[in-house]
C-alpha cells in the first residue's frame, strides 16, 4: 500500500500536468458512460432546468452540468472528477474566463458512511438496489446498479455503491438518471489553456464563495472618535469632530444582481457606552442636501417647529430638502474588546460585533451611481469606535422597488455638532411633513424605523411607548416598539454595568434597541399612492423632562414603491 503522502503528491501532480495542457484530467475510454440527472421537487419537474451531467468509466467519474459543459453557463463554473483508484476527489472551478482554481478533498468519497438497505427496483431497465446515508440531518437514499462496468453518482456520494441512478434527499427531492449511453468524452470547452491555482480545500471554498458576489468596501479600519486630531484618510470625510465619516463610493451597474447587503463590523477603540449609530445615504435630488449641513453647519439646514420653541435641523423633507436615508440603525455594545480585560467567570466575550442589514429597497439609488455614504456613531471620547463596512451585491431575487421617496430622520446625526435631540413628541402634533410626489407610486411601502431614547429609570428607552402614524389623516401604524431580547447579547457587553439584582445593564428591555445589535424597519404598505401633496404625521406619547433628563425618539421614514 502507498502511503497517504505519496498519493496526495501524485494527485497533485497529476492535477498540474494535466491542467498546464487546458485539460480536466478525465482518461476516457471504450467503456465511458455518459448519464443525465433531472430533478424534481415534491414530483414536479422544471422543464428549463439545467440538467447534471456525468462521464464515467472503471477509473474516473466527472461531474458537471449541461451549461457548464457547453460552455453557456454563468461563472463560477464547476467540474468535479473522482479518481477511483485513490478515491480522492478533484474540483476545478473558472471564476472568470482566464482564472481557474483547483483543490483536491481526499477524505469526502473515504469517510461515507453508507448503509445498504432492502429493496429492489427497475430504473431505465437496470436492477437497482437501495441504501442510504444522513448528511447535516438529511436523510440520501440511493437507488444503484451493477449491471454496468461502472460505478458513479450526480454527487459525490455514494460514489462507490455501483452506478447511482436515482438520489432522494429527504423524501421529495429526487435526481434521477433519465439516460445512460455509451460515449466519447471531450473536455468542456472553457476550460482550455487555463492552468488553476491549487489552493486547500477550505480556502477554494472561500474563494468561489466570494466570487459569488460583488462587494464594495466602504470603510476599512475607519476610526469614528470625538476628535480634531485624528488621521485623516485622503477618500474620508470627517464631520461633527469626527464621529461622522463620509464616503464618496462608485456602484456598478445592478444588472442582474437583485439582492444587495450592508455589513458592518465595530470595536471599542476607548468608549465604554452603548451608542447610537447609523449609516445613511446622502440624497442629492433636490437644490440642498444633509451634505450642505456636514460641510456649512448645522443651522443651514431647514428647520423644522411644532410650538415647543424648540428648532430641529434637516429632520423633514421640503420643496428643497431631502433627509438622509437610514441604511441601517446599529447600537454598539458595552465596550467590545477594548474592555475584553474584565473578567466574569463564565464569560468568554466576543471580539466585535458583526452587523448586517438587507438593503435591497435602497438598490435603485445605487445601481450605477456615484454616492455620499456615511457612519455616524455617538460618543464623546477621543479613541471612540473602530469599524469597517462593506457592501456586497448578489445575483437573483426579486426586482427591487424603483422609487425612493425620503420624509424624515429625526436621528440627530450631526449631534456632536450642535443638531438638536428629537424631542419634538413632547407635543400631541408630533412630528408632521407635508410633501408633493411629483408622480404615482404604485405597491408603495413606508419603512419606519423608531428607537425610543431616555437613559434613566422613567426615560423613554425603558418606558413601552406606542407609535402611532396617520397618512392623510388615516391611522396606517400603531403599535408599542419594544425589545425584550437584549440578554442574549451579552457576550458583546464587557463593560455593562451590573446591578445588585444579578441584572447586566445589557439585560434590560429597551424600546426597539438593544446594545449589540441592528434595529430593523417596520414595513407598512401604503396601496397606490397618487401624485400630488400627501401630509404623515408621527405620534408618540413621549415622557416629560426630570432636571437634565429629557427622552427623545430617533424615528426615519422612507417610502419606496414603483
Amino acid at each position: 500500500m502507498k502511503p497517504l503522502r505519496l498519493i496526495i503528491g501524485i494527485v497533485t501532480f497529476t492535477l498540474y500536468t494535466s491542467l498546464a495542457v487546458g485539460q480536466i484530467p478525465f482518461q476516457s475510454d471504450n467503456n465511458t458512460y455518459r448519464i443525465t440527472y433531472t430533478s424534481s421537487v415534491n414530483g414536479k419537474t422544471s422543464p428549463n432546468q439545467n440538467r447534471i451531467v456525468v462521464f464515467t468509466n472503471a477509473r474516473q467519474t466527472l461531474i458537471t452540468n449541461e451549461k457548464d459543459f457547453k460552455g453557456e453557463g454563468k461563472y463560477p463554473l464547476e467540474v468535479s472528477l473522482v479518481n477511483r483508484t485513490n478515491l480522492s476527489q478533484q474540483l476545478y472551478t473558472l471564476l472568470d474566463h482566464a482564472n481557474c482554481i483547483a483543490t483536491i478533498d481526499s477524505t469526502a468519497i473515504k469517510n461515507q458512511q453508507i448503509e445498504l438497505q432492502e429493496g429492489n427496483k427497475k430504473i431505465l431497465g437496470y436492477n437497482c438496489k437501495k441504501a442510504k446515508t444522513v448528511v447535516n440531518s438529511n436523510t440520501i437514499e440511493f437507488w444503484y446498479t451493477s449491471d454496468l462496468p461502472v460505478k458513479g453518482a450526480p454527487t459525490v456520494l455514494g460514489q462507490n455503491l455501483g452506478l447511482v441512478l436515482e438520489m432522494i434527499r429527504n423524501g421529495n427531492f429526487v435526481m434521477s438518471a433519465d439516460e445512460v449511453k455509451k460515449t466519447a468524452y471531450t473536455n468542456p470547452s472553457r476550460f482550455a489553456s487555463i492552468k488553476p491555482r491549487l489552493f486547500d480545500l477550505l480556502s477554494y471554498r472561500d474563494e468561489i464563495w466570494r466570487n459569488r458576489f460583488t462587494t464594495i468596501e466602504l470603510f476599512k479600519d475607519q476610526l469614528i472618535n470625538f476628535s480634531d486630531t485624528a488621521t485623516v484618510k485622503p477618500d474620508v470625510m470627517r464631520f461633527a469632530n469626527g464621529t461622522i465619516v463620509v464616503k464618496k463610493v462608485k456602484f456598478p451597474s445592478l444588472a442582474d444582481a437583485k439582492t444587495v447587503f450592508l455589513d458592518l463590523q465595530e470595536q471599542s477603540n476607548g468608549d465604554a457606552y452603548d451608542r447610537t449609530g447609523t449609516v445613511f445615504l446622502i440624497p442629492v435630488d433636490k437644490k440642498q442636501s444633509f451634505l450642505d449641513g456636514l460641510k456649512n453647519g448645522v443651522s443651514t439646514l431647514p428647520v423644522f417647529e411644532n410650538g415647543n420653541g424648540k428648532k430641529y435641523q434637516g429632520v423633514a423633507a421640503t420643496v428643497d430638502y431631502s433627509p438622509a436615508i437610514e441604511l441601517m440603525r446599529f447600537f454598539t455594545p458595552f465596550g467590545i474588546k477594548q474592555y475584553n480585560h474584565i473578567q466574569l467567570k463564565g464569560k468568554d466575550w466576543h471580539q466585535v460585533v458583526p452587523y448586517r442589514q438587507d438593503i435591497t429597497a435602497y438598490a435603485s439609488l445605487l445601481d450605477g451611481k456615484e454616492v455620499y455614504i456615511g457612519v455616524f456613531i455617538g460618543n464623546y471620547d477621543k479613541g471612540g469606535h473602530k469599524i469597517n463596512a462593506a457592501i456586497t451585491v448578489h445575483r437573483g431575487g426579486d426586482e427591487p422597488p424603483k422609487k425612493v421617496v425620503s420624509l424624515f430622520n429625526t436621528l440627530n446625526i450631526m449631534e456632536m455638532a450642535g443638531q438638536e435631540y428629537a424631542t419634538m413628541f413632547d407635543k400631541p402634533e408630533g412630528l408632521t411633513v407635508q410633501f408633493e410626489l411629483n408622480e404615482a407610486i404604485s405597491s408603495a411601502v413606508l419603512r419606519y424605523t423608531t428607537t425610543g431614547h431616555g437613559g434613566w429609570g422613567n426615560g423613554d428607552e425603558f418606558v413601552p411607548k406606542e407609535n402611532t402614524i396617520l397618512f392623510d389623516e388615516k391611522t396606517i401604524f400603531k403599535m408599542v416598539p419594544w425589545r425584550e431580547d437584549c440578554g442574549s447579547y451579552r457576550l458583546f457587553n464587557p463593560a455593562s454595568g451590573n446591578f445588585a439584582t444579578g441584572l447586566s445593564s445589557s439585560d434590560l428591555s429597551r424600546s426597539n434597541w438593544c446594545p449589540g445589535t441592528v434595529t430593523n424597519p417596520f414595513v407598512v404598505q401604503l396601496g397606490n399612492l397618487s401624485a400630488g401633496k400627501h401630509t404623515i404625521q408621527v405620534r408618540i406619547p413621549q415622557g416629560a423632562r426630570e432636571g437634565s433628563s429629557f427622552s427623545a425618539w430617533n424615528v426615519s421614514g422612507v417610502i419606496v414603491g414603483d
